[in-house]
């Protein structure tokens, strides 16, 4: 099961649209993971119409039409990997703890907010994955994205992805 990671697009107000990558890549997943902050209701339209499965949360940055449509914490069984997708963790700083300890039954949480790539595993076996944003970099060097496989209870095959540099117009 081909997996496609993002978070954070914050559209329309960090860029106007989602990059030509990502929709491209889009259309290889079998499931699309968004981790909140979509800010506009229009990006949901389009990854809805564009995915095969979409899994995704609402972050803080999104209003009540968001809210209403998009759950806090969504959970799915993906090619056997017990996933959850939620938008903040809280500071970096006992992120692996926290998360541990709030989702015992987790094999994987994706999170976002941070605009800041992550890939760590708690002690008890929980992978925390952000894959970054893929319009807004903040102090990172990219705008990213990740991609990963489900299959047979293992994700493998995880990778982040950087953009290249948005053309000013």
């Amino acid at each position: 099961m081909r997996l496609l990671l993002m978070s954070d697009t914050h559209l329309p107000k960090r860029a106007k649209e989602l990059p030509a990558e990502l929709l491209e890549r889009m259309a290889l997943a079998d499931v699309v993971v968004h981790a909140g902050d979509w800010v506009d209701a229009a990006t949901l339209d389009l990854l809805e119409s564009r995915s095969r499965r979409l899994l995704g949360v609402h972050g803080n940055n999104d209003g009540p039409e968001l809210r209403a449509r998009l759950p806090e914490v969504a959970r799915a069984e993906l090619g056997g990997v017990r996933f959850g997708v939620v938008h903040e963790t809280g500071a970096a700083q006992g992120r692996e703890r926290r998360c541990a300890e709030r989702f015992p039954d987790l094999d994987v949480l994706v999170f976002g907010h941070s605009h800041i790539p992550w890939d760590t595993t708690a002690p008890a076996g929980l992978r925390l994955l952000n894959p970054g944003s893929p319009t807004d970099r903040r102090r990172q060097p990219f705008c990213t994205y990740m991609t990963a496989v489900a299959d047979a209870g293992e994700l493998t095959e995880v990778t982040l992805h950087r953009l290249p540099p948005r053309r000013a117009v």
